[in-house]
Formats: structure tokens, C-alpha cells, sequence
């Protein structure tokens, strides 16, 4: 029995001095490995990120007078959004009036995948129908089509059209179709080529791919043939990833001046699409060039007083037929359209109306930012009897608090709070008191110096 004791003592006090010596020897290497990390990088002096302490984000939440959260959480939102939109308009460049953009929407078996709820597809497609409404409203004289790749095909669901509800039905009838093999990069976007390649050079060309897989099944190489057909054409490729970065994607993007970018989450994946709403700049090789477009008038007019067809909704067998006495009738062959905008299908004049070409207009000069100070400061540069008037919004009429930023046009020198400086720069791109000043007629651009 005492044998049996010593024995097993030895092997305790063998097994501790085994771990006391891994134990050392770790201790050792970790010493070594962090010495020869600052021999490599001696500027890098904040150490390892599990050396650090925390963030503590939630000390930027603090309440206001009233203990309340809310206005802290909201200036947090208004300057993220301020700081996105002062991002996007860095440079001022003008941006193209009107674009023919195609989406190409990988529905391999990627797809499927939950990491996206409920699925990759499904919140892809939901997602699409909101970006469509934002696409056609900020770009109302613009185009959009799909392509949609699985089984190492492409296939064109909805061709290059500037009607958003012929869009809506296509993503609405993909929700139910099947995910299968493997997408096609090469042929999708040699697809999209052939569907750009004719349309007119004063309009942008452009390719945004929801990619979802991780390879492309191809017949031939794309860094060939392929990119230098887009290149040829002037078409720009962009790519959101949805599981990782490819090589390829990311080639494809550098060589037709696309974005690339892969998403973190279902709120990224949102930020990252709709940051495709917006035109991109307009190149040198863009053409300038007159086009004739039609403005319809609604309603009978003495030419048009019976009932009759309308030529986006044709007498074909199992399709719904519009007879109507009332639309859009094209100035030129008289064609009737249920809805505007629209290239007539018979003497292929865009037909809009005057707000669309507005809301399009406005991508040829943007909106300057506005410059953020403090109202003290402000009123420092205007005289005494101004200061009433000065201290409220331009926009709203709403009091501006001196807690609170306010922003200041350089041209018109007039004062704003940040949810008009968000909503003149996202919806209305017109500073209204540079609108509203008596010398604006004889200088049209006076707001856009």
C-alpha cells in the first residue's frame, strides 16, 4: 500500500513539474512573439487587442436635461447620416441625368443559405423592391433591367424599361422560382453587354451583381474577352458580395471603375445597395447630345374621346387587357400609355412629365454642403437687429437652440437645422434661400458656384 503511495506521489509531482514546465515555456514564446512583433512594427505601441480595454461605447449615451435618451440617440443618427452624405457628395462632381442599369442576381444554390433571414434570396429580392421605388424616383427618365444567373445560364426576367411595376411582378414571380447549380459571372454579364452595348452614349451603362457564391462557372476566362468588351462600352461593373471577396469580382470592379464590397449584415447589405440609388459621375467619354422627349398631357382630349386599348397593356391571350378612355397620349403618333415615364413603343419617343425631368435635373449640379458651426458663431457676422430672424431655421421656422449645430449656405449665408440640411440634400437638392433671393433670375447657377 505504501508502495502504491510513493508511486502515485511521483507521478503527481512529475505531471505538475510537466505543466509548471509547458506552463514556462508558453510564457516564454508569448514574451518572444510579442518582443519580435515590436521589432517589426516599433510605431505599433498599442500592443494586442485582448491587451486593451474596452470601448465603453455606452458611455457616448448620456441623458439630456430632461433624463431622457432619445435626443442623444437621435444627434448620434444625425451625424452618421450627415457624415454619409458628406461621403458621397466629397466632391461635387456632376453626375449622369439619365442611366441604364442592369442587376444581375445570383440565384445559385448559394442562395439558400440562412445567414440572410429568411433567406439569401428571399432578402434580396425584398430589398429589390425598395431599391426599385428609389431608383425610379430619384432617376424617373432612367432604365432598369434583370438578369438572373443559376445552372451555369443567364436569362434576361425583365428587359431595359422605365416601367417600375413590369420590375415589381419579375421580383415578385422570382420569390417562387427555384435556386439551382452554379452561377455564371461570363455569361451574365456578356448578357448584359449585348443589352448595353446598342443603347445611346449620352446615357451611363452600368452592371451591379448580387453575388451570393463563392465560384462562377464560366465557358471561357473573364479577365479576357470579357472585361475588355465591358471596357469597350464604357460599362461600369459593380459587384456586392454576399459570402466573401473573389478574386475576380474584385478585378472585374478595378478594371470598369465599379465599387466592390462584401456585406457584414442584413442592415449593411441595405446601406450598400441603396448606395447605387444615386448616378455615378459623369465621365468625359459620357456624350452630350440633344434629346427630343415628349411631354403627355391626361385626360380626353377632342381627338381622343373613345374607349380604346392602351399600348403597354396589348390584346394578347392570357394577359390582362386595360380598355380605358382616359391616359398618357404620345404628342407625336398619338399612342396611349396607362403611366409615364416611357419610351413610345411606336415612334420610340421618352415620354415624361415636367417633375421627372426635375427630380433628374438636379444630378447635373448638386446641392453644395453646408457648412456646420454653432449659432453663437453665426450670428457673430450679422448685425444686432438681424439676430431674431437669424435665429430660426430658413426651412422650418423652427427656433434654433444654441446647444444644437446649425448649418450655414456659403452662398446665401441663410441658417438651417440638421433635419432641413438632411432633407435639402437627400430630397430637395435646391437651397431655398438661394431660390428665393431677387438676383437668382439673373444668375441661374447661383446656387451651384
Amino acid at each position: 500500500m505504501s508502495e502504491e503511495r510513493v508511486s502515485l506521489g511521483q507521478c503527481h509531482n512529475t505531471l505538475v513539474g510537466f505543466v509548471a514546465c509547458h506552463l514556462r515555456l508558453s510564457e516564454e514564446l508569448y514574451l518572444y512573439l510579442k518582443m519580435a512583433a515590436k521589432e517589426e512594427d516599433p510605431e505599433d505601441s498599442a500592443g494586442y487587442r485582448w491587451e486593451g480595454g474596452y470601448e465603453k461605447t455606452w458611455e457616448a449615451i448620456v441623458e439630456s436635461a430632461d433624463g431622457l435618451l432619445d435626443p442623444c440617440i437621435s444627434d448620434i443618427i444625425e451625424r452618421e447620416k450627415r457624415k454619409r452624405y458628406l461621403e458621397r457628395n466629397k466632391d461635387r462632381v456632376r453626375l449622369g441625368m439619365m442611366r441604364l442599369l442592369i442587376i444581375v442576381i445570383d440565384m445559385s444554390d448559394a442562395m439558400e443559405d440562412k445567414d440572410l433571414k429568411p433567406s439569401r434570396q428571399l432578402c434580396t429580392l425584398k430589398l429589390l423592391e425598395g431599391f426599385v421605388h428609389e431608383y425610379f424616383d430619384q432617376n424617373p427618365i432612367s432604365q432598369f433591367g434583370i438578369i438572373i444567373t443559376r445552372n451555369k445560364r443567364a436569362e434576361i426576367v425583365s428587359p431595359l424599361s422605365g416601367n417600375a411595376q413590369k420590375h415589381l411582378e419579375a421580383l415578385e414571380k422570382l420569390k417562387k422560382q427555384y435556386t439551382s447549380g452554379e452561377p455564371s459571372l461570363q455569361n451574365s454579364l456578356d448578357l448584359a453587354t449585348q443589352a448595353l452595348r446598342l443603347m445611346p452614349g449620352h446615357a451611363s451603362r452600368e452592371v451591379l451583381v448580387i453575388f451570393g457564391s463563392l465560384i462562377s462557372c464560366d465557358p471561357g476566362s473573364i479577365i479576357g474577352k470579357t472585361i475588355e468588351d465591358l471596357k469597350t462600352h464604357s460599362i461600369r461593373c459593380s459587384v456586392i458580395g454576399l459570402a466573401a471577396e473573389v478574386r475576380v469580382c474584385k478585378l472585374l470592379c478595378k478594371e470598369t471603375n465599379g465599387d466592390y464590397s462584401v456585406i457584414l449584415d442584413g442592415a449593411h447589405f441595405k446601406s450598400l445597395l441603396f448606395s447605387q440609388v444615386n448616378p455615378p459621375m459623369a465621365t468625359a467619354a459620357l456624350e452630350s447630345s440633344l434629346i427630343k422627349m415628349g411631354f403627355p398631357h391626361a385626360g380626353k382630349t377632342r381627338h381622343e374621346k373613345r374607349v380604346s386599348f392602351c399600348v403597354c397593356h396589348p390584346p394578347v391571350s392570357n394577359t390582362a387587357v386595360r380598355i380605358l378612355d382616359e391616359g398618357y397620349f404620345c404628342p407625336q403618333c398619338c399612342s396611349k400609355y396607362c403611366q409615364i415615364p416611357v419610351e413610345c413603343k411606336i415612334c420610340g419617343l421618352t415620354l415624361a412629365s415636367a417633375p421627372h425631368l426635375a427630380r433628374s435635373y438636379h444630378h447635373l449640379f448638386p446641392l453644395k454642403p453646408f457648412s456646420e458651426t454653432s449659432l453663437a458663431e453665426a450670428l457673430s457676422v450679422v448685425n444686432s437687429e438681424e439676430d431674431l430672424m437669424q435665429s430660426y431655421c430658413t426651412g422650418c421656422m423652427g427656433h434654433l437652440k444654441p446647444s444644437r449645430p446649425v448649418f450655414r449656405c456659403d452662398d446665401c449665408a441663410e441658417l438651417f437645422c440638421s433635419d432641413c440640411d438632411l432633407f435639402l440634400h437627400e430630397y430637395v437638392h435646391t437651397c431655398p434661400g438661394c431660390a428665393s433671393r431677387t438676383d437668382a433670375g439673373k444668375d441661374d447657377q447661383l446656387r451651384y458656384r
